[in-house]
């Protein structure tokens, strides 16, 4: 059993634009250690290809955590009985999206988000993409209502973010609150 004060986390990055969310993400999680006993990471091929693209590099490579193949259904994660915290995705396709809405299981990102939602855990979706089909609307409904969190790539001003680093943060500040987990970000109404 894991300690109460600590959390597992899940993260999946899809191959959606917005890689420079899930740079941000890792980066905060380990500033975040001491309160996270563990952090699985799924890397879709895509998200490997759109990384490069976007961000021009392969720091996915340096990413402390274990990563486990797409196609792994014995990561710990593809069951309750692991007791995972919470999962984010990041960035959420809409094809992922909608399979999980649907109930597909086909891989391992499927499956954790699957079980996130049997066991009433946090499931994150941080999907970037717009404009927004009925389609993608009626997906992200279905996952509200079975306890998903819709929480879009859009970022705020307010904080007067000065890069496009600190511009991502509002949005996986938001995520990480979402999570559990505390910590130092802009808040309104604090800092100004």
């Amino acid at each position: 059993m894991h300690k109460q004060n600590k959390l597992k986390i899940v993260v999946a990055v899809t191959g959606a634009s917005g890689s420079i969310y899930a740079k941000v993400l890792f980066d905060k999680l380990q500033k975040l250690a001491e309160q996270i006993e563990t952090v699985g990471v799924i890397m879709s091929d895509n998200a490997k290809d759109v990384w490069k693209h976007e961000l021009g590099n392969t720091d996915y490579e340096k990413i402390s955590y274990k990563i486990y193949n797409k196609s792994d259904f014995y990561a710990p994660f593809a069951s309750g009985s692991a007791g995972y915290d919470a999962m984010i995705i990041c960035p959420c396709s809409m094809g992922t999206l909608a399979r999980i809405a649907s109930g597909i299981s086909n891989d391992l990102t499927t499956r954790a988000a699957d079980v996130m939602l049997k066991e009433r855990k946090k499931l994150i979706l941080i999907n970037r993409d717009t404009p927004l089909s009925l389609i993608h609307i009626n997906n992200m409904k279905m996952i509200t209502e079975a306890g998903g969190i819709i929480c879009p790539a859009s970022p705020s001003f307010y904080s007067n973010p000065t890069d496009f680093e600190s511009l991502a943060a509002t949005v996986v500040d938001r995520a990480i609150d979402l999570c559990g987990l505390s910590q130092n970000t802009y808040r309104w109404g604090e800092n100004n």
